[in-house]
């Protein structure tokens, strides 16, 4: 769905799924919901890691019975290349599925959205790079995130590795928009203690771009701040006990939050200085955004002082009797201690990267343009390199 309305003289838009159901145990309801969306045959789009922990199972036996097919494709890779996606739309179609249901991380996520797409449509998902280019909507499509990071089970968006070019692209269509996402925090109870704070980490990234975006809506805002208000509240708690429910359910709705944030104000250059860590030094995604995240927010607090008070103030820290100037200063220092409480090094040298890497990074991120324009803060090439250099303090 979408909803416009003009503020301050300008046009700001919303997109969400058609629905978004969050319970606990809510994925058991999957059968019930893919039959009201008239499947009869699934694909489940996911890994292999996660055919290892029986939820592959629970969702079959939820579609199955309810009398509707099932097939798995569970040759997602990292980082979502687009050979995978048009490999699974080419098993989606061969075995006559229609309706995708996408059970995973955030490339599991995207991965589905790329194959729901290209099951209908001709070409390969390289083909629709760019905005609204795909001409036919795909299958229908249920969304059940495992982790609570990228938020991608509510965007209109997903990313792909063009591995020729060595780049990311991303395909934007309102035909990505899930027709059900499920939460369930339940899936996401024995996700390891590492991967719950870098995942957490995500979410408080793209809420944070999101909120300083130059291209921030009344939508975004209320959004954003409440995903920085939660990952306050429960990052901590989740990773500090993992079967803490209350805190798993918090972390997951911030994920959705988040996205639905992002989705409507963008993102910025944390994501794009983040890219090259994932291409050139193995970083996975939610790793590389947590690694740049306080240097970006360092680099930008000065171009929107106020926002980044807010945001300290969201994370639970006290900026009473503070200046704006000091509240932003708070924000980046209290990123920092969480951090260092998940252990998490923000320094690059940690990574095996040195000032010798720093030219090549640049010159990749630059590639990464499009996520500068609504930066908070104009951003140079010699700014990139200078934020890098900081790094590796």
């Amino acid at each position: 769905m979408q909803t416009s309305f003009y503020f301050s003289g300008r046009l700001s838009n919303f997109f969400s799924p058609h629905r978004i159901m969050l319970s606990v145990g809510a994925s058991k309801m999957v059968g019930g919901e893919a039959r009201a969306l008239r499947g009869e045959k699934a694909v489940i789009v996911t890994d292999a890691g996660m055919m290892k922990t029986g939820m592959v199972e629970g969702i079959k036996e939820s579609l199955t019975a309810e009398g509707i097919g099932v097939v798995v494709y569970d040759k997602v890779e990292l980082e979502t290349p687009a050979r995978v996606i048009d490999d699974g739309a080419r098993f989606a179609r061969s075995e006559k599925c229609d309706i995708v249901v996408a059970l995973g991380g955030g490339t599991t996520l995207d991965t589905a959205k790329g194959v729901s797409l290209m099951a209908v449509n001709s070409g390969s998902v390289l083909d629709y790079e760019g905005m609204d280019r795909a001409p036919l909507k795909g299958l229908p499509k249920i969304m059940i995130p495992t982790t609570a990071g990228s938020g991608s089970e509510v965007t209109r968006v997903f990313a792909i590795t063009d591995e020729t070019a060595g780049t990311k692209k991303v395909v934007y269509t309102t035909y990505n928009l899930a027709d059900l996402v499920i939460l369930d925090p339940l899936l996401t109870l024995s996700l390891p203690r590492l991967l719950t704070a870098e995942t957490g980490l995500d979410v408080l990234a793209h809420a944070v771009e999101a909120y300083t975006s130059l291209n921030g809506t009344p939508f975004s805002d209320m959004l954003a701040l409440e995903a920085i208000r939660l990952v306050g509240k429960s990052l901590l708690a989740a990773y500090a006990k993992g079967e803490n429910i209350e805190a798993r359910y918090d972390m997951l709705l911030a994920a959705s939050t988040a996205g639905l944030a992002w989705a409507s104000g963008g993102l910025g250059a944390v994501h794009a200085l983040s890219f090259v860590l994932e291409t050139q030094h193995g970083m996975g995604h939610a790793r590389a955004v947590s690694v740049m995240l306080p240097h970006v927010m360092d680099y930008n607090r000065i171009a929107a002082t106020g926002k980044f008070a807010s945001v300290a103030l969201a994370l639970g820290e006290e900026t009473y009797g503070l200046s704006a100037y000091e509240g932003a200063l708070t924000a980046v220092a209290a990123v920092n201690r969480i951090l260092a409480e998940v252990n998490i090094s923000s320094r690059l040298g940690d990574y095996g990267i040195s000032k010798s890497d720093i030219p090549e990074m640049v010159a990749s991120t630059l590639k990464q343009s499009r996520l500068f324009a609504p930066n908070a803060r104009s951003i140079t090439e010699e700014d990139i390199a200078d934020i890098y250099m900081k790094g590796l303090e």
